[in-house]
């Protein structure tokens, strides 16, 4: 028998070398790592509050707010596009001049905000602003309209608010109006108005990205056909896992995919809510929250967290928005969807119900196998993206 070279031999017996173990990945690094934004930001409703300030930590248990600096760090919030909503009203002049004194007054608040803590956060008007401002360590403000009602039936004014900083908005809200129908409304123009259709032109000529939440299937199709660049749903669901008009269907999703946009996805119409004599009172109360000493806004949360323990809203908890999210991941991939999760203006879910659980999200992200540069697409890279578009086809 022919013997063996000897390196063989003593290779035969050596000890393999052990792998390195596998590196673990730490989701928190990761979500810190990441540039986070929203794009359904409603807390200028409450900057008016007495007692309430955004520097200082509040919670939902305490007074029903979901977003402050504290939280927001805490969280891993960037920024997002803070929001500058008028409640629907007569498709009047007497309506439109009132609403256009609210939208101005609320732009004022958010201007107000920013200048008294410019220490803290800084207003965004580009895409690139958003990283160069994460740099500095501050937070990020875009301004966003929800509810074109304001302008009336003159286009000029949205200069002004581009002037101020706005780059998306959205032309409804809960009823139908001058541009024209919502998804709860009742089809007046069968879509956008002859109003509506020069809105959208005007959108692209300034280069502010048109946000579909809120509008109807025909209006969102037609907005979609008329529209020079993507489309941002700030904040809305799949129809596929909770059947609501303001939610889309899976049909509609990939439309909006194929032409470049994002589905931002949010944390309410996640499942049946449940209206009762008691908490339409207590919705009443609500209404007057920016009248209410911090102790009867304690008192008003305390009241809604006695009748939640008896009989809820809803059911939706963090699993339920998470299969709401992986769903229209599985149906567009990452390039297509983000995060608009209306706080402060509804959302909010067992388990997360303010911005402090935001790195939740990207721990289960994780675990479903995305990338941290796919989710970073998820948090903040893909409403860039539009929003540069946007900015690419101003003036054409």
């Amino acid at each position: 028998m022919r013997s063996l070279p000897v390196f063989l031999i003593l290779a035969a017996c050596a000890t393999p070398e052990a792998a390195p173990p596998p590196v673990a990945i730490s989701p928190a690094a990761v979500h810190e790592r990441l540039l986070v934004l929203d794009t359904h930001l409603d807390t200028p409703e409450i900057f008016g509050r007495p007692g309430w300030n955004i520097a200082v930590r509040h919670s939902y248990e305490g007074d029903l707010s979901q977003v402050d600096f504290p939280r927001m760090k805490e969280g891993g919030l960037d920024g997002g596009f803070w929001v500058i909503y008028t409640a629907q009203g007569a498709l009047t002049p007497a309506g439109f001049a009132k609403a256009r004194v609210d939208a101005l007054e609320r732009s004022d608040e958010i201007n107000a905000m920013l200048a008294a803590h410019e220490e803290a956060i800084t207003l965004a008007t580009t895409a690139a602003d958003a990283t160069r401002i994460a740099a500095t360590g501050k937070r990020i403000a875009y301004l966003s309209i929800e509810n074109s009602y304001p302008l009336g039936e003159d286009l000029s004014l949205l200069s002004e608010f581009y002037r101020r900083g706005v780059r998306l908005a959205g032309p409804v809200h809960s009823k139908d109006n001058q541009f024209g129908d919502s998804t709860t409304g009742t089809k007046t123009w069968g879509g956008l108005s002859p109003l509506g259709k020069q809105w959208v032109a005007e959108m692209n000529r300034l280069g502010m990205v048109i946000d579909g939440s809120h509008s109807s299937d025909a209006t969102f199709d037609q907005m979609l056909a008329l529209s020079k660049t993507p489309l941002i749903l700030s904040h809305s669901g799949p129809k596929a896992l909770f059947d609501h008009p303001r939610n889309l269907d899976d049909g509609r999703i990939k439309a909006l995919a194929a032409k470049g946009g994002v589905i931002q996805i949010n944390s309410i119409f996640l499942a049946p809510l449940k209206n009762t004599p008691e908490r339409d009172a207590l919705d009443k109360r609500k209404q007057r929250l920016h009248e209410m000493t911090p102790a009867q806004q304690a008192a008003l949360a305390a009241d809604y967290a006695a009748l939640d323990a008896v009989a809820p809203w809803q059911d939706a908890d963090f699993e339920m928005f998470m299969a709401s999210m992986l769903h229209c991941l599985r149906l567009v991939g990452p390039d297509h969807v983000g995060m608009g999760a209306d706080w402060d203006g509804g959302g909010g879910v067992k388990g997360m119900n303010d911005v402090a659980a935001l790195p939740k999200v990207t721990e289960r992200l994780l675990k479903e196998g995305y990338s941290e540069a796919d989710i970073a697409k998820i948090w903040s890279g893909n409403v860039l993206r539009v929003l540069a578009a946007a900015e690419a086809a101003k003036g054409r």
